[in-house]
């Protein structure tokens, strides 16, 4: 099950997973987003289902893991993808709604997912993986309420990977740095935050969808509680 799978980094981790034989929940706030997705799985021959959902309503996360689980039978993976970047500003000009909407959409949603995730992980080897950010273990100028949850999902994932690990569940998240996605051409200082990356270039939906199906397989069997970073080597220097 995947939130936020009807563009960027979930609709490429949904396409990767289903690629290697997953059977794929695609959700999204936007119904039309998740059903093209869901349909470029099944032309491909692959197994999906779409279903809208936002995740800063518990009401509608709730409904999604259980036609998840209906639709597929029970749930192995879970990736909490959904975000968003909200507006741009200093911390002082930051309106109080914008504040609010991005908590609610990137650190409540991963919250309420794991909240109604876990029981149907427990006991079973399940998995876990939240999408972070490079936001979430350093500051950015003008994106304080991003900082914010992005730092939150962070420390939920952890708290969570040590709530759960004696039950089964692996929970590990992934920092992406820049991103060639809708989201992160629109980033704030963008040109130099690419200048200043060692490998000189924005990151690939791609790339991020590979770590996350190795953070899903048995590969990564003694991994959790991890974030990892995957940001062109912009955060050693």
């Amino acid at each position: 099950m995947i939130t936020g799978a009807g563009g960027g980094i979930g609709r490429e981790t949904a396409l990767t997973l289903a690629s290697l034989g997953a059977h794929i929940v695609v959700s999204d706030i936007d119904p039309e987003a998740a059903f093209a997705t869901s349909k470029a799985i099944s032309e491909t021959g692959g197994t999906a289902y779409a279903t809208a959902c936002d995740v800063s309503e518990e009401g509608d996360v709730e409904g999604l893991i259980g036609f998840a689980v209906e639709m597929l039978g029970g749930l192995d993976v879970a990736i909490n993808n959904a975000g968003i970047d909200g507006a741009a500003a200093a911390l002082v000009d930051q309106a109080r709604s914008n504040w609010d909407r991005v908590i609610a959409v990137n650190l409540t949603g991963v919250f309420l997912g794991m909240k109604y995730e876990l029981p149907h992980l427990i006991g079973d080897g399940g998995v876990i993986v939240n999408v972070a950010s490079i936001a979430g273990r350093q500051g950015f100028p003008l994106m304080s309420p991003y900082v914010a949850s992005k730092h939150g999902v962070v420390g939920l994932t952890r708290t969570a990977a040590l709530e759960y690990g004696r039950r089964g569940v692996r929970v590990n998240a992934i920092c992406p740095g820049v991103t060639n996605t809708a989201m992160g051409v629109d980033l704030p200082g963008l040109d130099q935050i690419v200048r200043r990356t060692p490998l000189k270039r924005a990151g690939e939906p791609a790339e991020m969808a590979g770590t996350i199906a190795w953070l899903c397989s048995d590969a990564a069997s003694f991994v959790t509680g991890a974030e990892i970073v995957v940001d062109g080597g912009i955060s050693v220097g």
